[in-house]
């Protein structure tokens, strides 16, 4: 049942980012530094650490600057950051980021809610980027969200998504992520999009995003690892939620990830007792309960 399952999987803590972006109460620099060291002493080897966007519309993201001048980069992690158009990627380039992402949508309606542009649109925004990105020697990420369901548009049709994340590889994305943003999807529907998707873009260079709204993330996971697929974003402590998709509650937790992970046996390299460190951390910087299940239990 088992048998094509990866040996070893890369996990993209997207907490400093994606966890925070939604977050109204004002959170200060030194513990988002705080937050991204006791990520990278738990073994992970990607960390999103924040986004060029307007601070108009994501203020929690305005340091982002700040953060990378102050970092003490390790060697052997990545830390992509966000961004949505050439002044992002100018800013990124000028405070030395060697890789970024850019977000599109297979959903028309989230696409206009979340940039206030068509898919197409979009995509015409993200070519320049790309070349550009490309002849810094900077790689690129690809995230196609609502890729299993739109809070305006209900299900989305997987050729649909297969289409984007086409589009995406290329323009030279090396990886694309498909984020379930609202999490709705279940096992089938997940196995069904992503049939469409290895269509079209090679196995290797996809990764998977889910939330886990209706407590369906491990188990859509787990359809991605029998499929091939060795590269899951989640977010330590649960952290997350969209703000263009109502009712959305946050990322699978990376801690509940690792602990399936590990039960399964295989590697990422990281240390989950470091990691729940880093969630009990934030989540008593925000005064809120973890969302991992993994941080109550007394086993670890």
């Amino acid at each position: 049942m088992f048998e094509n399952l990866p040996t070893k999987v890369k996990i993209v803590d997207v907490a400093p980012r994606d966890g925070l972006q939604n977050e109204s109460q004002s959170i200060d620099l030194d513990t988002k530094l705080e937050l991204i060291h006791m990520l990278e002493d738990s073994g992970l080897s990607v960390i999103e650490v924040g986004a060029f966007v307007s601070p108009k519309w994501v203020p929690q993201m305005a340091d982002t600057a700040e953060i990378l001048k102050q970092l003490e980069y390790k060697a052997n992690v990545n830390y992509p950051v966000l961004v949505p158009n050439m002044k992002g990627l100018e800013l990124a380039i000028e405070h030395g980021v060697k890789e970024i992402a850019i977000f599109g949508a297979a959903s028309e309606s989230f696409s206009q809610k979340n940039i206030n542009c068509s898919i197409a649109e979009s995509l015409e925004r993200f070519a320049p980027v790309c070349e550009l990105a490309g002849q810094e020697n900077i790689k690129i990420r690809g995230y196609v969200s609502c890729v299993l369901g739109c809070p305006y548009e209900g299900e989305i049709a997987p050729k649909q998504v297969s289409m984007v994340a086409e589009k995406m590889y290329n323009l030279g994305c090396y990886e694309i992520s498909l984020g379930d943003t609202i999490g709705t999807g279940t096992p089938i529907k997940t196995q069904n999009m992503l049939n469409a998707v290895v269509d079209v873009v090679p196995l290797d260079k996809l990764a998977v995003h889910f939330h886990d709204t209706y407590g369906q993330a491990l188990a859509n996971i787990l359809v991605a690892l029998q499929m091939g697929i060795a590269v899951i974003d989640s977010s330590v402590a649960g952290l997350g939620g969209c703000p263009y998709a109502k009712g959305a509650s946050g990322n699978v937790a990376t801690e509940d990830v690792v602990y399936m992970l590990d039960g399964m046996g295989i590697d990422t390299g990281i240390n989950l007792k470091a990691l729940c460190s880093a969630g009990q951390f934030i989540s008593g910087k925000l005064e809120r309960a973890n969302g991992s299940k993994v941080a109550f239990t007394t086993k670890i």
